[in-house]
């Protein structure tokens, strides 16, 4: 044995980890009965849905493929139906069509492939409603509140939008009422406008060049004072004027002309 001893290295092998395991985000079919629902307000006795002459655009292969339903076939791609094609006509009566779960392949159809699927017709879904229910009840309920709290400037401003010069006549009472109608009418854009921090400025413009004491060229592209008609500023071109003014306003110049227009008003 030599006096210098080669120290033994152990040498750890490798040891292979499994990949965490993805979950499958595609949501996954259930086989149930299905119910489907023209989306118009309107409900004919009778409703034929299109169903051969299609497109659907498949996203694995990168191009779009024809679509149509078949009694007698388990697909509804035609690129991959076998033997004679027996179409069948998609029905709506009174505005509603029941698929039993024994008819897949019209479900899928329907659910997964049709073009129209959301803008004429629907499925129907307790629990998806009942959520959108939620939703608006809890927007209206939001609505009302904040409509009881907002002042009456920011009231007439909101308005504004709606009624157009109509609010200039209006008493305090009657903007009250009419907020409160519309905060109920139509929860969500009202609580847009609410929180839109620009409105108010906005109003202002709008009550300047109402008064004369801005001016806004037939164009609508330039704001001028209106005693000797320079010019403050022109509207980027396909900008709504108002909500360029208001930019305006917000800016190192535009802040002495909406002070000076303030005063005016007042």
């Amino acid at each position: 044995m030599s006096k210098k001893q080669k120290a033994e290295v152990a040498v750890e092998e490798p040891v292979a980890v499994a990949p965490p395991k993805q979950e499958n985000k595609t949501p996954k079919w259930e086989i149930k009965d299905r119910v489907y629902e023209l989306r118009s307000n309107k409900t004919p006795i009778v409703y034929i849905l299109k169903s051969r002459g299609l497109l659907w655009f498949d996203e694995k292969l990168g191009y779009e493929r024809e679509i149509k339903y078949c009694e007698n076939q388990k697909t509804v791609f035609l690129d991959e139906m076998k033997g004679p094609e027996r179409l069948s006509h998609i029905i709506f009566r009174d505005g509603q069509l029941y698929v039993p779960k024994e008819k897949q392949t019209l479900q899928k159809f329907l659910s997964l492939y049709h073009p129209e699927n959301g803008k004429t017709f629907i499925e129907y879904n307790a629990i998806q409603i009942a959520e959108n229910d939620i939703s608006y009840l809890e927007s209206e309920i939001e609505a009302s509140t904040a409509a009881q709290k907002i002042e009456i400037d920011h009231a007439e401003a909101i308005l504004r939008t709606e009624l157009g010069d109509k609010v200039s006549a209006m008493t305090s009472k009657e903007l009250k009422r009419d907020l409160l109608l519309f905060a109920r009418a139509n929860p969500q854009l009202f609580l847009e406008l609410a929180n839109d921090e620009n409105i108010n400025i906005r109003n202002i413009g709008i009550k300047a060049v109402e008064a004369g004491i801005i001016k806004l060229s037939n164009d609508n592209r330039t704001f001028m004072w209106g005693t000797n008609d320079r010019k403050l500023m022109t509207v980027p071109f396909d900008e709504n004027p108002y909500s360029a003014l208001a930019a305006y306003f917000k800016t190192d110049e535009g802040v002495e002309v909406y002070q000076t227009v303030e005063k005016k008003l007042k």
